[in-house]
């Protein structure tokens, strides 16, 4: 039995081992088509939707809990293939909640910048499937996770697609608590989290609920694996090469200032053509009616800093999967002169990175990253060549 959610769920499914996929009895797939990939036969599609769930993924909820329910009951394994977007395109509402409910409610605590973990923390408690459910409802499971969290604890199974198959160590108590600080919340949702903090609801799956005994996570794809990637290419181009130890998190427009620092730092101390690499995932706090999203933000952001590395040099950030935020682009490319080309053609960065319109910036510039979907999900990656 098999189960697959997130952005690489179907290209997961297509690279699993012929002898494994051909025992399969009853497969899902909730995520987005993949091109030139052909779906192995006894698997079914639901396309859920990202960064809000749908209907789709409604029905994917459903369908992996009765799938992940057959196996137990047959005395099969469950295999879970998990990836970045997990948590929006395999959604059940907990009883109670509405789709709408859970869509108003992510929006609003995205477009308050809440930090990927404490949104999952939400997430797992209006869920019928995340924070161990899923895992709860097989006796066996195998989950092989591509992972994009980065903050606080890098490649952490229980945020990886809100952890469906993993013991949750958070409570009703802390997602009512992230709810309280963000206005708009809807009614039922409030009531619904305080509820189970009172005891009212059952808690999400614990570290030492026998359920979850025979239930094994592997990391088989992460940010680790795209920088050593980079780094081998960059190295083959002739570029000395320096990866930053710190993940870039945070706001993206305060992150990108923290980069093009960092790189200051090692260029100073550098003399040939380099190649400095970082990777993580940021958030913006949404206050314009532009459209953009973290990578664009980030570049627009940093483009007035290049000129400080003191040499020529160019950045770009981009999204694993192809999208940033949503929009068609992956990200954004700036370079030393960047500036002076939208100067000419009327362009107004300040006004732009307050308005969260960095689409609209780049668009003219013909400086967008635009790739489409690439099958996979590692989070972002930053790349910046120095003269």
């Amino acid at each position: 039995f098999a189960v697959a959610a997130g952005k690489a769920a179907w290209s997961m499914v297509c690279g699993l081992d012929a002898p494994v996929r051909e025992r399969v009895r009853e497969g899902l797939v909730a995520g987005p088509r993949t091109g030139g990939l052909v779906l192995p036969s006894g698997f079914v599609q639901c396309e859920g939707a990202h960064p809000y769930p749908n209907e789709a993924s409604v029905d994917a909820g459903r369908r992996a809990l009765a799938i992940a329910e057959a196996s137990s009951a047959g005395g099969g394994v469950l295999i879970v293939l998990l990836s970045g977007g997990a948590s929006a395109m395999l959604a059940l509402p907990a009883e109670g909640i509405t789709l709408r409910d859970k869509v108003e409610t992510v929006r609003l605590l995205m477009r308050a910048a809440v930090p990927i973990g404490r949104l999952n923390c939400v997430r797992k408690h209006l869920s019928g499937v995340k924070g161990g459910r899923l895992g709860a409802a097989a006796k066996h499971s195998l989950t092989l996770a591509i992972s994009d969290v980065h903050d606080p604890v890098p490649d952490d199974p229980s945020v990886i697609g809100s952890g469906p198959t993993v013991p949750d160590r958070t409570t009703f108590g802390e997602a009512l608590e992230v709810v309280e600080r963000v206005p708009g919340i809807p009614d039922a949702v409030r009531q619904h989290l305080e509820r189970g903090a009172r005891g009212g609801i059952a808690e999400t799956v614990k570290p030492d609920d026998a359920r979850l005994d025979d239930a094994a996570f592997e990391i088989v794809g992460s940010a680790s694996a795209a920088l050593d990637a980079a780094q081998r290419v960059a190295c083959d181009l002739g570029y000395e090469v320096a990866v930053l130890a710190q993940r870039t998190v945070g706001e993206a427009r305060q992150a990108a200032g923290a980069f093009v620092a960092a790189a200051r730092t090692v260029a100073a101390s550098r003399g040939r053509p380099l190649c400095v690499l970082a990777a993580g995932e940021t958030t913006v706090r949404v206050l314009g009616s532009g459209r953009g999203g973290r990578n664009q933000e980030f570049a627009l952001a940093a483009m007035p800093l290049i000129g400080l590395v003191g040499r020529a040099a160019v950045l770009a950030s981009a999204g694993t999967d192809g999208t940033d935020g949503p929009t068609d682009a992956a990200g954004a490319i700036v370079d030393s002169a960047t500036l002076e080309r939208a100067q000419r053609a009327g362009l107004d960065w300040q006004a732009s990175l307050a308005d969260n319109d960095a689409y609209h910036f780049f668009e003219p510039l013909r400086d967008l990253i635009v790739w489409g979907p690439t099958g996979t999900n590692v989070g972002d990656l930053q790349v910046m060549l120095i003269a």
